[in-house]
């Protein structure tokens, strides 16, 4: 009997682990394409020729899906097979993926804007005259027909944003049962003990996910979004260049693929579980199970075992879904932990989905350095800091107040770093015109109208295209044309130009003319300040981090066993939807305000911007992100407060219980102690 009864427990016990590794796998990978779908961000919006505002919609639509099932997948999902859900999930999230893959195969090749044709005279001997080309200001500015723009885009296919949008949907309604079943499961049949533990292993699993995600975004950015379609030696933009698209596409088929296998081990897993360390629970359901620290913390409920382990219909679960949502919100801890995780959310959706492009705009850094920058020095920092805190938890057997205690610290000193990161910044890249002035011409203001000067007067150049060249002065220009460069040597990325009239003015006659394809490297001392800001990052990362699994610990505990379900899913629902749709598209559309020359579609119109005032965008950047913290933090330490009176408020009940003054003898694990009152006092408390 106790040979069997031993058979049965470490049967159970692989089963939970085959779980714990099943679901660490699926973080991963959930993870693995989020990540890559941030770090596509910047490619997705120059392919489609879209503003950052809208780019942040295409972002949320993730959100969004998650938005129209998750309350329902919480809440009747705890009642159903929960692996099998989340495997249904994972396959719903693999086509997502590769739905946003598809506009790449249904569009004509990438044609990046130019004012000079030599995109398609490569094998051409006569050289390129920038300045003396045939063509005129009018030819090259008049506005178009608008039958015939929306015939050009109709042709070249510029609404195919929307596959990605859609897809990207379909995601986020895939990953909807993942979080809240997954955790809730491995919450119902481990030990209490072992869940910090089991917690911290699957979200630095899921960090892990990211990590592999930015460093693939990295590889592909500088991979030409056309490799195999087009020949590469016609290229004259390279990765560096505001106008390179890498290929996005082929890292979402990878991710789908990823998300795909990581479905299948939830199709042989079983609907519950006997409790981790209980003998005879292998017939018996425990899924409302709680630790001795849970129901201490926890205010006082009538609670009935044989009611809650019957089998109820579905049409009890609809009747009885409100009244579990007002026994939820009642809870004040909960709510105030929600409005917390808002905040926090919303500055951290609006920092990860931007920081490449801040990266690069601010510290003259490529796409690809940046992502893959995040990718190996910040995200391992995050998971170092996520097993940290799960370890401090375990090592010093730390209560809800003592991981409220924790969580409060590490905001606040990552706050700390944060406001240090705008000081360290580098002044915007010289571009004449734009943010300089011509030598010996004043700058009134940045628009397009300071472009032209005497200098390049007589070239009748385009203001609307973008097609930088570096002077040897180190200066930039929007254009040859605008260099006023009379000639050109050279094919491809190697093509020089010569006899640069606007170079002249900053140079003596002697000096060198001639300017290349690109924009000019920003100064030295930027370098070192980026490496400051680096180290800040990577700081701030590791010290937050440590906060983050004390802080799903007090949620956790915060919460009565049979509502954790839907307390994760409304927590998931609320937070994604009012935190994670709306700040890419208002951090993306006072992005765009700061915008200094934007791009110009194939087939006209305003594209994706090439150029940002870098000292307006981290005014505005850093500025919402360190407000929205600093909020975060005021709710944190309002919220420590109700968690010290909660537990003071116990303590002393204990206390009294102990002396014998509790008229009621405990049942069940429950003390029935004045019901009435306790109820009353309790939606006093509840109240905020």
């Amino acid at each position: 009997m106790s040979i069997e009864s031993k058979k049965t427990r470490e049967a159970c016990c692989s089963k939970l682990k085959l779980f714990l590794v099943s679901l660490a796998f699926v973080f991963f990978s959930k993870a693995f394409g989020g990540s890559y779908m941030k770090s596509s961000i910047t490619q997705i919006e120059r392919r489609f020729d879209i503003p950052s505002s809208l780019i942040g919609v295409i972002d949320g639509s993730f959100e969004m899906g998650n938005l129209l099932v998750i309350a329902f997948v919480s809440y009747f999902g705890a009642k159903l097979h929960r692996p099998r859900l989340i495997g249904i999930g994972c396959i719903i999230m693999a086509a997502g993926s590769f739905i946003v893959a598809l506009p790449h195969f249904l569009q004509e090749p990438y044609k990046y804007e130019t004012s000079m044709s030599h995109n398609t005279q490569v094998n051409s001997t006569e050289n390129s005259l920038p300045c003396l080309s045939n063509h005129s200001l009018t030819e090259k500015d008049e506005i178009p027909d608008v039958a015939a723009i929306q015939a050009c885009e109709k042709a070249v296919g510029s609404s195919m944003w929307i596959y990605v949008f859609l897809g990207n949907m379909l995601r986020g309604i895939g990953e909807t049962p993942i979080m809240p079943l997954g955790i809730s499961y491995l919450d119902d049949f481990s030990r209490q003990e072992n869940t910090p533990f089991y917690l911290a292993c699957i979200h630095t699993t899921g960090i892990v996910g990211p990590m592999f995600g930015f460093m693939l975004g990295s590889f592909l950015a500088k991979t030409y979004v056309d490799i195999g379609f087009v020949d590469l030696d016609s290229i004259t933009i390279n990765y560096k260049d505001s106008r390179w698209v890498g290929a996005w596409w082929l890292g979402f088929i990878v991710t789908g693929t990823v998300i795909l296998l990581s479905s299948i081990p939830f199709f042989f897993l079983p609907k519950s579980l006997p409790k981790q360390g209980e003998e005879d629970s292998s017939n018996k359901s425990t899924e409302l199970a709680t630790g001795p620290e849970q129901e201490n913390f926890l205010p006082d409920e009538t609670q009935d075992g044989e009611d809650k382990e019957k089998i109820v219909t579905f049409k009890e679960m609809v009747q009885d879904f409100i009244p579990s949502l007002k026994r939820l919100f009642r809870n004040s801890i909960y709510s105030m932990m929600i409005l917390t995780y808002l905040v926090v959310v919303n500055g951290f959706i609006g920092l990860i989905t931007f920081k490449p492009k801040f990266m690069e705009q601010i510290y003259g850094q490529a796409a690809s350095r940046a992502i893959f920058l995040i990718g190996i020095m910040n995200l391992p920092a995050v998971a170092l800091g996520i097993i940290t805190g799960g370890y401090v938890l375990k090592r010093f057997n730390l209560g809800v107040v003592g991981a409220a205690r924790v969580s409060i610290t590490a905001s606040l000193g990552s706050f700390s770093l944060l406001v240090l990161q705008g000081f360290f910044h580098c002044d915007n890249a010289e571009v004449a015109g734009l943010t300089v002035a011509y030598q010996g011409y004043p700058q009134v203001s940045y628009n397009y109208s300071t472009m032209l000067a005497p200098c390049n007067m007589g070239c009748s150049c385009s203001l609307k295209h973008w097609d930088p060249v570096c002077a040897y002065n180190g200066m930039t220009y929007a254009s040859p044309c605008l260099a006023g460069c009379q000639t050109s040597t050279g094919i491809g990325k190697a093509m020089v130009f010569h006899n640069c009239t606007c170079v002249e003015t900053f140079m003596t006659p002697a000096a060198n003319m001639s300017a290349v394809l690109g924009q000019c490297p920003r100064k030295n001392e930027c370098d070192f300040k980026f490496k400051i800001y680096m180290a800040l990052t990577v700081l701030g990362a590791f010290i937050s981090a440590c906060g983050g699994t004390p802080g799903y610990i007090v949620l956790l505990r915060s919460i009565q066993p049979d509502l954790k379900s839907l307390a994760l899913g409304m927590q998931t629902l609320i937070v994604r939807t009012l935190g994670g749709i709306p700040p890419p598209i208002y951090f993306g559309a006072l992005i765009d305000r700061t915008c200094l020359k934007w791009g110009t579609k194939q087939c006209g119109g305003r594209g994706a911007c090439r150029l940002y005032d870098s000292n307006a965008f981290r005014m505005t950047f850093l500025g919402l992100i360190t407000g929205l913290y600093f909020l975060a933090n005021v709710l944190w330490g309002v919220l420590y407060v109700k968690i010290v009176k909660r537990q003071k408020k116990l303590a002393l009940r204990e206390q009294a219980k102990d002396n014998g003054m509790e008229a009621n003898t405990p049942t069940n694990g429950h003390a029935n102690i004045s019901i009435a009152k306790d109820k009353e006092e309790d939606s006093k408390e509840s109240s905020i």
